[in-house]
């Protein structure tokens, strides 16, 4: 795969770089600021972006507002978010932009090079990736009581396409279904997993939130 790399850390976008080189990808931009990531974006094309959370200048969140932006302009690029902490709201509003091709991972999880890369290659593919830590701490938040065990397993499966950043017409095409039939099955999903339409939390992220918490357990 193409990469684009925007993390402040020298170190850390070093071994990077060397990692993802030596398991055959290209880094095509390495950034230490999230300044110039959609230019790189543009002038590359890369198929994945790895950005830091928290970068210059105030460390706060340069990057993942860089990643919200890529996410809107470039929805074809995969994006791949590193945190040092888990940022429950940030990672919460990465994810309801919905789609696949998404993942963040806590910086700890780099160590660990064959899931790390396993991961870079799942989210380059279009899938999701959510570290086991940033679910645990979104579904506590959520405070949702209700179980998996109470949909049937073809709620099951919408659900786990929906996992998978699929739309409803997608699901429908996927379970040779109609698209009405899958809206039937997701407001189901919604009503068994306690999420009512008064909810503030996005009902669609956190019936997927605590889809992945009960196949990561």
């Amino acid at each position: 795969m193409r990469i684009v790399i925007a993390e402040d850390s020298v170190l850390l976008r070093a071994g990077l770089e060397r990692l993802l080189a030596d398991a055959g990808h290209e880094v095509v931009a390495s950034l230490g600021t999230a300044d110039g990531l959609l230019d790189a974006v543009a002038t590359h094309a890369p198929h994945l972006a790895i950005v830091d959370v928290r970068m210059p200048p105030t460390w706060t969140d340069e990057g993942i507002r860089a990643a919200a932006v890529l996410r809107a302009q470039h929805p074809d690029v995969a994006i791949l978010v590193l945190s040092q902490y888990v940022e429950e709201r940030y990672a919460g509003e990465l994810i309801a932009t919905g789609g696949g091709g998404l993942g963040y991972l806590l910086k700890d999880r780099v160590a660990d090079v064959d899931d790390f890369l396993a991961d870079v290659a799942r989210v380059g593919d279009g899938g999701t990736v959510l570290d086991p830590e940033v679910v645990a701490q979104l579904v506590v938040r959520s405070r949702q009581t209700a179980t998996l065990a109470a949909l049937t397993p073809r709620e099951r499966e919408a659900l786990g396409r929906m996992a998978e950043g699929r739309s409803n017409a997608a699901i429908a095409a996927a379970m040779f279904v109609t698209e009405g039939a899958v809206e039937k099955h997701v407001g189901s999903i919604f009503t068994k997993l306690g999420l009512a339409p008064v909810d503030s939390e996005n009902r669609r992220v956190m019936a997927v939130l605590t889809y992945l918490e009960g196949n990561t357990r």
